[in-house]
Formats: C-alpha cells, structure tokens, sequence
C-alpha cells in the first residue's frame, strides 16, 4: 500500500512551528546566558578567601571591611537539609498516594486541590503561618521555625510533581509486575520509581531550588543571625537573609558583596542540580 504524501500546508505548518521553537529555545536561552554574564561580571570581583571563611564584620557599616558570608552558607546549608528531611519524604508519599492509590479513595481530590493552592501560596504567607505555629509559642526566633516553613514550601511542589512523573510510566510495567505475582507496594517500590527515578529527583531538585532563595519566610521564622552558629534553637543565619542585609546598605562595598552571595547561590543550585544528575543517570540507563 502506497503511502500518501504529507500536504504542503500541512509540512509548511510543521516547519513554521518548529522554527518557533527553536526561535523561542534560543531567545531564553539567550535570556539566561545575559542574567548570568551580569551577574558574574558583578559579583566575581568581590569573591575570596574570606568571602567563604569569615563572618561578617561588627559593624555592618563598615564601607571598608565588610567581611564575608560564612555563616551565610553553613546557615542555609543546615536549613535546607533540615527541610528536606521533613519536605521530601512527605512530598514523595503524598504524590505515590495521589498517583498510585488515588483512583480509591476520597481524598484524592481535597489532597490534590490542596497541593495546588499551597503552591502559588505567597511565601511571606507561609512564615507568618510558622511564626504563629512556632514562634511565638516558643517565645523567641528559630531555625526550627525556619526549616518547617521552607519544607511546607517544599510539600507541595514535590508532591505534584510526584504524580505526574509517576503517571508518565507506563501501565504495561505495572500489568507486567502483577502477572509475575508481584504485590502493590512491590511493585510501587521495585518497578514504577525505579523507572521514574530521574524525574522524581528532578522535581525534588524543583523544590529544593525554590526554597534556597526564599527570604521571606526567615524574616518571621528564623530572623538571621550574624554569628555563626549550627543550633536550630535560637535565631540562625541564612545567605538570603544576610544578601537581603547587605543590599539594603548604602555601602557599595556591602551592596558588592551582596551579588557575590546571589552569584554563590545560584552556582551552588546549579552544581547540586549537575550532581544529581550524574548520580541518577546510571541508575537511569544502565
């Protein structure tokens, strides 16, 4: 059987529309390359030594001296591996269960609109919640309000993300799992995440890129600290906060330093995301 030619509008259509893309792909592309070319051309002047060894000095008017962002880092570090330790696993299950289980039960619904409207939920939203939760009962600022606040950002981002990532396997997989005897939660577990690993670490990636660099909820959380300190206890210190601090001042030298802190960031996001990467990636084809 002959087979019919495409239609010269239908072909022409086609070639219009992938010239757009590409068109598009390039301009943000293009777009990126800018923001991190200004950027870097900001802030890599202010980078040193003891950018990533030191604190910041006593006197935050200092226009000379205005020290580096130690605690910065080791602060939001600590934050947000606090967070994911609460946000992941809850935001993992909650997106098997709506992708999974959810065909069953009543809560899928509620569950799901629920993800949804926490995720466009302002964040400055979300550290009042947490300053009322924790704050104030405990009676004074503190990481562990910061932590809490950054994972209930987290939830839901990873949450869905989860299920659509785990609806994109195959039935067939989860058909097959079953003939050979295989239980729900086995076949959950040893076929459909391993075959959506690598986009179930992306959307985790997701979320933890969206909480380094959220300021807001540590104004009423966590507050900052200008001493280094790794007790969730009492106030504790972030980058974005201490970025926020020194943008403020009217010392260039602090403003400087200040895009050196979100050059930092945006690199430590980006060489985490390249990490993940090469780790899943075996896992994925081999």
């Amino acid at each position: 059987m002959a087979i019919k030619a495409a239609n010269p509008i239908t072909q022409a259509y086609s070639k219009v529309m992938y010239f757009l893309c590409i068109s598009f792909a390039v301009v943000i592309i293009g777009a990126l390359l800018v923001v991190t070319g200004y950027l870097v051309s900001i802030g890599v002047g202010s980078l040193s030594w003891e950018f990533f060894s030191s604190g910041p000095v006593p006197d935050l008017n200092d226009p000379h001296f205005p020290g580096g962002m130690k605690n910065g880092l080791v602060g939001t570090a600590i934050l947000i591996g606090l967070s994911s330790i609460v946000g992941i696993p809850i935001g993992i299950l909650c997106g098997i269960f709506l992708a999974e289980y959810g065909s069953n039960s009543w809560l899928t619904t509620p569950v799901r609109f629920l993800a949804d409207v926490l995720t466009g939920v302002p964040s400055i939203v979300v550290g009042i919640l947490w300053y009322e939760l924790v704050v104030r009962p405990v009676g004074h600022y503190n990481g562990w309000a910061g932590a809490l606040a950054l994972a209930f950002i987290m939830i839901p981002i990873i949450a869905r993300t989860t299920e659509e990532m785990l609806l994109l396997v195959p039935k067939s997989y989860r058909e097959a799992a079953v003939a050979l005897g295989a239980s729900k939660s086995r076949t959950i577990t040893g076929v459909v995440i391993p075959a959506a690993t690598g986009s179930l670490i992306t959307g985790v990636m997701l979320g933890i890129a969206r909480v380094a660099g959220e300021t807001a909820p540590l104004l009423f959380t966590a507050l900052g600290s200008r001493f280094l300190t790794v007790n969730p206890n009492e106030p504790f210190p972030s980058l974005t906060k201490q970025i926020y601090e020194y943008a403020m001042t009217p010392w260039r030298a602090q403003n400087q330093l200040a895009w050196a802190g979100i050059l930092v960031l945006i690199a430590l996001i980006f060489v985490l995301n390249v990490a993940i990467r090469l780790v899943v990636r075996p896992k994925r084809f081999g």
